[in-house]
């Protein structure tokens, strides 16, 4: 994956970003070569994390959060040899998207409302993953527009509440199994590929946490007969990945560690 690839050492190029994502490219020139070295660094921490555990690190995905990030900084990042990236929001990753190679594997990590899958699925061909579906109307909206688009079947990740806080999105632990089951029977257009979950308030986790989710996937395995590896664990964010790579997480979502402090508009 993304964390073996020869990085280029030579990462300065800048493309002139849209002018309402708040930072202009002079700005971003400024900051330039920081995200490639933070990626560098990232990788690297993957690499012994994974080691700690004897874990091979190329089964390990690093998906760099570009939130709020102008297109200069996520260029950066794939000119140093990254190609997987993620967008919380639709209509920031629908901008984005076409002022990029199309060899990059978008990750759609954010809450997803019904009225915004055909313009997320139109507006980035190049999406591979939604990793919040979390109930079956959401589910059953993603397969009725990727059957109607007509583009290849969409890899889903079921998202898991593993904190029990009412502010976060996700099915219950408890309920995880029969949405991944409606996923896999009734959705035709959809390949339920793993299970996901989002940090505490602070983006770190327990171990407990990850645990739970872990035993989610052990659930959901056994009883549809998968191998683990069939399932993967979307677990891990800038605070807290190492520890969800030790406890089997094969899909970890880095922001700010590798682009820095996001930047929100002020209005």
């Amino acid at each position: 994956m993304e964390n073996q690839q020869q990085l280029d050492q030579n990462s300065s190029t800048t493309l002139t970003g849209p002018e309402n994502l708040e930072m202009s490219a002079a700005a971003a020139s400024a900051t330039d070569g920081a995200a490639a070295a933070a990626l560098r660094s990232v990788l690297q921490r993957v690499h012994q994390a994974a080691e700690r555990c004897g874990r091979p690190s190329d089964r390990i995905r690093v998906v760099a959060v570009s939130k709020t990030k102008p297109v200069p900084l996520l260029r950066q990042v794939y000119d140093a040899g990254h190609r997987c990236f993620g967008e919380n929001y639709v209509q920031e990753v629908i901008q984005k998207s076409p002022q990029l190679p199309e060899d990059i594997e978008w990750h759609f990590i954010g809450n997803l409302q019904s009225n915004k899958v055909k313009p997320l699925l139109t507006g980035v061909p190049n999406l591979a993953v939604v990793e919040t579906v979390d109930d079956e109307k959401i589910a059953n909206h993603l397969d009725r527009a990727v059957g109607n688009i007509g583009r290849k079947p969409l890899r889903v990740f079921v998202q898991v509440n593993t904190s029990g806080e009412e502010s976060k999105s996700g099915v219950e632990p408890a309920a995880c199994l029969e949405l991944v089951k409606h996923i896999t029977v009734s959705c035709p257009n959809l390949v339920f590929s793993g299970l996901m979950t989002i940090g505490m308030p602070d983006y770190t986790s327990t171990p407990e946490n990850f645990k739970t989710l872990a035993n989610c996937r052990a659930e959901v395995c056994k009883e549809l007969g998968l191998k683990e590896e069939q399932c993967e664990l979307s677990m891990g964010m800038s605070g807290d990945f190492e520890l969800a790579i030790e406890m089997g997480s094969t899909n970890v979502r880095i922001g700010s560690t590798i682009f820095g402090a996001r930047e929100y508009s002020k209005k």
